[in-house]
């Protein structure tokens, strides 16, 4: 089974850079979205949910710093890494796309290789952001108040059926189980034992 292609929506009003960008990216075995303008992104950035942005600053309409400030503001999207791509290079406009929400900067006319080890770096990062928190989220799970019952010692899901302790730890966490007897259990399995033969 091959792995999933990573996602780049590319953001640039010139057509040369779209096309250089297209082939070079996939290429490199990336999944590429191209549009036009700033208003086009917003619009098809829900639909296709991409790994990473590559945003150039200078387009007719909205520019790249507004466009990131409103991807910013969308709470499902807010994490979403964006790379800027322009001719500017003053210390200004580079804080003023960090401002704006921007990871990185690239200055145009931009280097493949430069390209490539900076996407691959915010990609790589942002999946680890995700791997804890999906981690967070099962911590959280397995430290709150879990109900559990007094008897047979089910736990109740989330969905309100009851479960074996070990069913549920599984589903919610990646430990594993092996079985064996307390020594508490062990001395009151025993006796039963020997009361069940003096019996006999």
């Amino acid at each position: 089974m091959q792995p999933e292609q990573d996602a780049i929506l590319v953001v640039d009003d010139q057509p040369a850079n779209l096309k250089v960008l297209l082939s070079f990216l996939q290429e490199h075995d990336y999944r590429v979205y191209m549009v036009d303008s700033g208003q086009r992104a917003l619009d098809i950035l829900p639909k296709i949910q991409p790994d990473l942005i590559l945003l150039d600053v200078m387009m007719p309409g909205i520019n790249g710093f507004e466009i990131c400030r409103k991807i910013k503001e969308d709470k499902n999207q807010a994490t979403l890494p964006i790379i800027f791509m322009t001719a500017l290079d003053s210390v200004g406009d580079k804080m003023a796309g960090f401002a704006a929400g921007a990871v990185d900067y690239i200055t145009k006319p931009f280097q493949q290789a430069e390209v490539l080890a900076r996407i691959n770096t915010h990609i790589t990062l942002r999946k680890r952001e995700k791997e804890l928190e999906q981690a967070l989220e099962e911590i959280k799970t397995l430290t709150g108040i879990l109900p559990i019952c007094s008897y047979c010692k089910q736990i109740r899901n989330d969905e309100g059926y009851w479960q074996q302790v070990e069913e549920y730890i599984s589903e919610h966490s990646k430990a594993m189980f092996s079985h064996g007897v307390c020594p508490n259990c062990y001395k009151e399995a025993m006796a039963r034992i020997e009361t069940e033969n003096i019996s006999d």
